[in-house]
Order: structure tokens, then sequence, then C-alpha cells
């Protein structure tokens, strides 16, 4: 493939809710640049972005991909990212890799809640951005709803560029509001001048006067012309565009129909002239060997270094680090080091990626996007520079996952298969997170939802041939006491040669402190336990509080003392005390109002304000407690609550559900509380049954 220089790019992610059309105009661009012989459609599964076998068979996006679409002697790097919330992770990765948006929004379906969260993210990376409405050849899409919705959530930025023209409910032409000129669409990406429709002069005359006021705040001079009731050039217009779009002042608004591809071409020409080439860009690195800050600001001319933002791990593919080249030029035979890992790896290929098809390239520029093959140090977030001056980018920051789900292998013996085939999963995907919980003798994998843990699934079975299964994950209780209580415990067995005795008098009361198993003591007096057993009875202790008598779940909170005993000295050894303070914790325990505690985390949910009682109603039948509640000055408010652990399971799916996919919630662990005794029954009873099932 061609080399571009850094001028000659553009990076630029779409963004937009689910199922609007991004990937469906990607393949448009792609066609009328001339990438493709024909244009693919998602419901055919023939896209160029789609290309992994669990998107051409749910007919959705699920990880971003890149397709360099070459337009007008220039590069624009089309990062296509999915639209569902379970799959953000791959969002964030990519407008941390872009220097600029596309927000696709439904003609039909207008703006919605990944509308709102796309705009969102672009304010967090101070990304220009440009607004495109899609499926404008239905006949119920209402442009100029949206245009108005976008105006009242954002303000005069909103820039419409275009106002459709529509003949027999069908989309024909446009008004082009900088021009202040009509045209028709005419072949595949032409168009031909046409006179304004009657009906649509006053939206023009509206619209442009609001961009010109636009264009006049761009410089001083511009502002004292407008005053004076001066006209621009074509061109001042244009340089005054690309300074509001630049500064995200100025938000265009253009619209069409990609499946036609209609509004397509004008769409690549607007981001070629309004969109920043990355040197118009900041990128500030760390020089490891200095600790100073390093301006890379996507300079050829100075030390090369890059970026991982993405990896590729696919079994037929093979492993791709994709990676933005923030400063120098980097060239196939190049050797570089893995600033994070301290490794240093020799490239021999580079290339850009076309959704799955790599083509090779000899070098990529300051602001390029392109991929290398096989850096085995290499994890998404590393930094990539030479060794003479390392340079270390921050790495992106991903959402944390939340929803968690319990895994077991469904054939025996794949327990390592599926755990190396999770690991190359997670070398894709930062947003999954296992955890071994061994006190409950589970493993669990962590997820931004249940749609991503389902796919996750589907890979595992697809890719690697190895079938788990998901099921609600068990909840970490705790045992301890209300109580105190009395108690001696004796070992004693005669068999030939020496037997076996131990004796001692224990007492078992509350130690206040949940967070360690047991504290010992010994009070001992006139040696009726010799001091060389009290080790002995301390390892019986340890072994004890592993498991519980009431429901054999780790024990928290127990002080121990041993005040008396007796021994005898032939038949005393500390296996016999171990055995006889066991016989007597059971007993102690069991005589001291033992009761289960239940994990209790601290939540924070997001929400508009208009769901506020939809969520603490939910809260509360989660036996949540509210503890307060405060505005983000967003239009959002934040309700903090203790909420039992047993209760969050499915918790991600029932707050969109109640939300529409705009609330958002965190938790962490707080503490241990006494469960319900209608809860501590349940457990107990359903413990029980668990335990003679595994032992039979």
């Amino acid at each position: 493939m061609q080399v571009y220089k850094t001028d000659q790019i553009r990076n630029v992610v779409l963004l937009g809710h689910g199922s609007v059309g991004k990937t469906t105009l990607a393949e448009a661009m792609a066609f009328l640049a001339g990438m493709t012989s024909r244009q693919g459609r998602v419901e055919d599964g023939n896209t160029v972005s789609d290309f992994d076998k669990e998107e051409t068979k749910r007919h959705f996006s699920i990880s971003t991909s890149l397709i360099p679409v070459p337009w007008k002697n220039c590069k624009i790097n089309i990062l296509d990212t999915p639209g569902y919330f379970d799959f953000v992770g791959e969002v964030v990765e990519a407008v941390s890799a872009a220097d600029a948006a596309v927000i696709v929004v439904s003609g039909k379906s207008g703006v919605q809640v990944g509308t709102q969260k796309a705009w969102n993210l672009c304010e967090k990376y101070k990304l220009p951005r440009m607004i495109f409405v899609t499926d404008m050849d239905l006949e119920d899409a209402n442009f100029h709803k949206i245009v108005d919705d976008l105006s009242e959530l954002y303000g005069k930025k909103i820039a419409p560029f275009h106002i459709p023209i529509r003949e027999g409910g069908k989309l024909t032409g446009y008004v082009d509001v900088v021009k202040q000129a009509g045209f028709l669409f005419s072949g595949k990406s032409d168009v031909k001048g046409c006179d304004v429709p009657a009906d649509l002069q006053d939206d023009l005359e509206t619209y442009h006067e609001t961009l010109m006021e636009t264009v006049a705040e761009s410089s001083e001079e511009f502002m004292d012309r407008y005053f004076d009731g001066d006209t621009f050039t074509d061109a001042e217009i244009a340089g005054g565009i690309s300074t509001e779009v630049h500064e995200a002042s100025m938000v265009p608004v253009g619209m069409g129909s990609p499946v036609n591809l209609q509004g397509v071409a004008t769409l690549l020409d607007d981001i070629i002239a309004f969109f920043p080439n990355p040197s118009e860009r900041k990128c500030v690195g760390t020089a490891t060997k200095t600790g100073e800050s390093f301006e890379a600001d996507y300079d050829d001319s100075k030390a090369k270094s890059a970026y991982v933002w993405k990896s590729i791990v696919d079994p037929f593919l093979g492993k791709y680090s994709l990676i933005k080249v923030c400063s120098g030029v980097i060239t196939s035979d190049d050797t570089l080091l893995n600033v994070d890992k301290g490794e240093e790896e020799r490239l021999n290929k580079l290339y850009v990626m076309e959704g799955s098809k790599p083509l090779e390239v000899s070098e990529l520029h300051s602001g390029d996007i392109g991929a290398i093959a096989k850096l085995n140090s290499v994890q998404t977030g590393d930094s990539l520079a030479t060794k003479s001056n390392p340079i270390q980018y921050p790495a992106t920051e991903l959402p944390v996952p939340y929803t968690c789900k319990r895994y077991k292998a469904i054939k025996k013996g794949d327990e390592d298969k599926v755990s190396q085939s999770l690991a190359k999963l997670m070398s894709e995907d930062k947003t999954i997170r296992l955890v071994n919980d061994g006190a409950n003798r589970q493993t669990l994998i962590y997820g931004i939802g249940d749609q991503q843990l389902d796919v996750i699934v589907s890979k595992l079975k697809e890719r690697y041939k190895a079938e788990v299964e998901l099921v609600k994950p068990k909840v970490p209780f705790r045992e301890t006491i209300r109580k105190k209580s009395d108690v001696e415990g004796k070992h004693k067995k005669q068999s030939g040669g020496h037997g076996q005795y131990g004796h001692v008098k224990m007492r078992f009361e509350p130690s206040g402190d949940l967070e360690t198993p047991f504290v010992f003591e010994q009070v001992v007096v006139g040696g009726a336990v010799p001091k060389n057993y009290f080790p002995a009875v301390e390892k019986g202790m340890q072994e004890c509080v592993q498991k519980g008598p009431l429901a054999a779940y780790p024990v928290v909170g127990v002080k121990a003392q041993l005040y008396d005993g007796s021994y005898h000295p032939v038949d005393s050894s500390e296996m016999a005390f171990k055995m006889a303070t066991i016989l007597a914790f059971k007993k102690g325990f069991m005589e001291a109002s033992p009761v289960l505690l239940e994990p209790i985390v601290s939540m924070k949910v997001t929400v508009p304000d208009k769901f506020t009682g939809d969520v603490m109603g939910d809260l509360n039948k989660r036996r949540g407690r509210v503890l307060g509640m405060n505005p983000d000055h967003n239009d959002n408010t934040i309700i903090e609550a203790d909420v039992p652990q047993l209760e969050i399971d499915g918790y991600s799916t029932d707050l969109r559900s109640m939300t529409g996919g705009s609330g958002e919630f965190s938790y962490e662990f707080a503490r241990y509380e006494q469960a319900p005794a209608e809860i501590q029954q349940k457990e107990i009873e359903a413990r029980q049954s668990q335990l003679e099932g595994e032992e039979e």
C-alpha cells in the first residue's frame, strides 16, 4: 500500500448507538474509494470491517476494525467501533487512537443514549467531531428534529451543513448551507446543481446565519467584519470552519444514505477539509531516562516512538499489535524497545490492516496507524521506542468490568485448554478479568455486561474448541459467633503401643475484628498443658477457621482462649492436642450463637434525573440502603447505596433496561454484615445439600 505523510492522514473514529449504520457507512466509504468491487451488507455478513465469525453471525460489530480509505491524495484511517455498550472497551481504545470523530445518528431513531455517550467520549478526549445522520432514504427519517434535539443538548455548537431535499418521500439531494446552493444526487458519488426548493429557503437562511456567526467567532478580525456587515470569501469560510471544528467549537451536521451511497462522498470531502491531520494534535509521553516530558506531537523529525492501542489475537490471522506512530518514521527493518517490558523486538514487516487483511508497507510516518505481527512481549497499552530514547505513553484508561459469572469447563480435563484460550481473549480485550476464588472453589470471569460474556463463551467454542458454562457465582459468606462459650475437647485413643491423649479447655467469644479469622490466647497456669503443645492448639484453630461448622464457610472474628486442660506424659502429642482443639472449636462455635455474614458492597449508580425514582425502588427491592444522592451537574444523579453482594447478580442488564442504557454503576467491597435469618437458613440448607452431594 502507498506510504502517506503525516499531513495526508486523518484518523477518524465512527461512534454512535448500536445499529445506526456505522459499519454500513464504513463499507460505503471503502466502496466509493475503490477498495472493494461491490458494496457489502451487514445482513449478508460480507462487510470489510465485520469480519469476525461472531460479528457475521450476530449482525453487529464486536471489535473495532480499521479501514484505511484512500481519498483525494489522502488516507482516512476509519476506525469502525461497536455501538453496543458491552463492548465499550473497544470504543475507548479506538477513541484514544483517533484525532477526530464522526458521530453517526439514525434519521429514523434520532438522538439516542449511544449518541450522548459518544459525545461525552469526544469531550473527554477533546476530539473534533462531525455528526452524520444516516437512514435518510427512509420515509420516516426526520433530519430537522434531530438538529433541534442536538441543538437543545449542545447549543450553538451544532451547525447543519446540509438540508435534505425529498421528492415523493425519497431522498433526492441536499441544500448545501455553506454554499447556499442545491444539489441532486447523480450516480454513485456525483451531484448536479439545482435550485433551492422554496419550502427550504427559510431553513437555509436560519442555518446559514448561524453558521456565519460561528465562522465570525474564529477570529477577532472576522468578528469585526461580521458586525460591519461584510461577507466572507469561500476560502475564509472554509478556514473559519476548520478552526472552529479543530477546537470543537463547531460540530457540523451532514446527512445521507450510505446504503445508496448518498452523501458519503461529501462526508469524505469534509473530513479531509475540516478535520485535523495528526501534526495538528498534541501527543506527550515521558522520556524514561530523564523523567522529563517528551512532546512527540506526531513529528517525523523526532525520535521514533509508538503506542500499542489494540491487539488482535486470532488462530487464523495470528497476532497483530496495532500501533499509532507518535513520533519519527518507523520502518520495517527497525528494532524497537518495548519500554514497559524492557525487551527489544525486531519488526521484520509493517502492515496496514484493511479489516482482516494485512497490507504490507515499507514505513509508517508520525500519526499513522499500522500493525506489527508477532511481537511476543508486546501487549495493548505498551509503548515502543528506540533503546537510546525510550519514551513511555500513558495507558488508556479502560472501563472496569463489574458483571461477574462463575465459569466451568464442560468437559473434564479441559481446564488448561480453557485457561489458555481465555488468556488469548484477554490479550485482545482488556475489559475481561479472571479471578480465582480459592475460598469458594470457583473461577470467576468479569466483563462489562452479559452480552460480552455470552460472546466470550461463543468465541471459546468457535475459535478454540473449548466449551464452558456460565452460572451464578457463589457469594463468599463468612461465619462468626455472637456470644461466649466455655467448652472442653478431649481426644483419647488407645491402640497397640503409644496411645493418643490431648485435653483442652477453651473459651470462645467474638473478637470484634471481622478482618481477621481468629485471635488466640493462652492463660494456662500450673503447666496443665505444656507450652510445647500451644502451637499445636493454634494449628488446630487455623485448620478449623477455613471451614466453619455452620455451613463450611471461612470463619472470622473469633477470639479463642486456652485456659486449662491435661496431658499424658507418654500418650500426648502435637497431633492429639490439635485434634482436641478441633473438637473444642466445633462444640464451642455452635454454642456461641453462630451466624452467617454476607458481603456488602458500596455501590455508586449514575442515572439521568428522570430515572432516579425507578432505580432507588429497585435498590430497595435488592435490600439496598440508599446513603445519599448527589447531582453531577450534567442532569444526572449519583446514588450511593450499600447493597448485599447476593443481590447484584444481573444488575447490569436490569439497570440498562430501567434507564434505556444510560445508567452506569460501580461498586467495591465494603464490609461483612449479619445476613437476615431467612437468608441464613436458605444458605445453610443449600450448602448442606451441596456438601452432601460432593461427598457422594
